[in-house]
């Protein structure tokens, strides 16, 4: 069986997303459902093709806990630079308590399609379905959209995808929160990785 291929307007997806920069904090953008599907099943595409560790060069701006806090990222975004002019690599927990995860992973997943080799994100605890299904992300996804239930399950087929640690310039190691003690050297972070 042939896979579909993808057809994504990246450029009008970022675009759209970016228009409520400088606005007051809380306007929602609404993507189209296939819109937020396409951006899942690309991105998962290239998590897959890339390491379970990344090994990654400096300069590189590194970003913790976003927390579907949308303008927060925006304005960071405004600040550090907007990919391209600045590198990135965000350690997880992109969605959950905040009102907006929606937004804050839709413009990430669109970067990291956009600019694959120059924005990099990591796997957090929050991008695990045991963990967003109570705080938040699920039932967002299911207020916001028809196939809400669905769409969630789409987002953790990509999250479950997301490399957990980087490395950069040999020399400094970057996770979330940390591996399991069953794990002694850096060879045993790769794919698949349970």
């Amino acid at each position: 069986m042939q896979k579909k291929k993808i057809s994504l307007d990246i450029d009008s997806i970022i675009t759209r997303l970016l228009e409520v920069c400088g606005q007051k904090p809380g306007k929602q953008v609404q993507l189209a459902e296939d819109e937020v599907k396409g951006l899942c099943l690309k991105s998962r595409d290239i998590f897959i093709s890339q390491p379970m560790l990344l090994e990654l060069e400096a300069p590189i701006k590194i970003v913790g806990d976003i927390h579907g806090q949308y303008y927060d990222l925006l304005r960071l975004f405004e600040y550090g630079g907007f990919p391209p002019d600045a590198n990135y690599l965000f350690l997880g927990d992109y969605v959950d308590r905040g009102k907006q995860s929606l937004e804050t992973i839709c413009l990430l997943l669109a970067y990291k399609i956009k600019y694959p080799e120059n924005f990099f994100l990591l796997r957090g605890n929050h991008e695990c379905a045991s963990i967003n299904r109570i705080y938040g992300f699920y039932d967002e996804c299911k207020r916001r959209y028809k196939n809400g239930i669905k769409l969630w399950k789409t987002f953790t087929d990509c999250f479950n995808c997301v490399p957990v640690a980087a490395i950069v310039d040999e020399k400094i190691f970057c996770i979330h929160g940390g591996l399991s003690p069953e794990h002694h050297s850096m060879e045993q972070v790769s794919r698949p990785f349970f």
